[in-house]
């Protein structure tokens, strides 16, 4: 099968939500990883806790269909979704419900025409405090300091999130999931550097004013 390597978000097909919801069992913890590609990381996972549910969301339906053959095949706890996930979160999920959220390695879109389709924004960090329960954990891991630094001003700003590590700073102490993506894997093996974020969703008690960068700073 030809997958598709990328896929432009703001096409009309992508606008309204046509996948297949998950079926969450009360009660079971739920991990999300978003832009989950063949979904490895969500199913090494599993390997590791079998106790929680896992959701995949992609914006390829080849790839959703792959994930899910093989979840299937395996019994392994995890459900692809095929969705642009800047715009339905809340339409999949329905509330605070989300006890983790991964974002692995998010395309760069290095052309200058194309950045405006990065997948870290506003708007996805405001979908993410939307379906996560407070104590959630986001974690933001690329090899490229401009999606790095992206994602840090765009959760930075949003007062529902805080840093485990500190304002404004990187996360230095490695994954600790126990598990690698593949692109974490190549990164690691060929010596790139990987820039991590931790964040929580707190309670709304910091207020909602924005707040302005200084420079960031790896956590020592």
């Amino acid at each position: 099968m030809r997958i598709r390597q990328h896929v432009n978000p703001f096409g009309l097909h992508f606008e309204h939500f046509r996948g297949e919801r998950p079926q969450l069992a009360p009660g079971r913890p739920i991990e999300v990883e978003i832009g989950c590609a063949d979904a490895q990381f969500l199913f090494e996972r599993a390997t590791v806790d079998p106790s929680r549910t896992y959701v995949g969301l992609e914006i390829r339906e080849d790839l959703v269909a792959l994930v899910n053959r093989r979840a299937k095949r395996t019994n392994a706890p995890v459900h692809a979704v095929f969705c642009n996930a800047q715009l339905h979160l809340l339409e999949i999920f329905g509330g605070a419900q989300l006890d983790r959220v991964y974002l692995n390695f998010p395309d760069p879109w290095f052309k200058r025409r194309h950045q405006k389709r990065r997948m870290i924004d506003a708007g996805l960090v405001d979908g993410i405090a939307r379906v996560a329960r407070p104590g959630a954990d986001v974690f933001v891991q690329s090899d490229v300091w401009d999606i790095a630094l992206d994602a840090m001003i765009a959760f930075e700003r949003d007062a529902r999130f805080t840093n485990a590590a500190d304002e404004w700073t990187f996360w230095r102490a490695g994954n600790p999931f126990g598990v690698r993506s593949s692109r974490e894997q190549h990164a690691e093996e060929t010596g790139l550097p990987i820039w991590r974020l931790l964040y929580r969703r707190a309670e709304l008690n910091r207020g909602d004013a924005e707040k302005e960068p200084p420079s960031p700073r790896l956590r020592g």
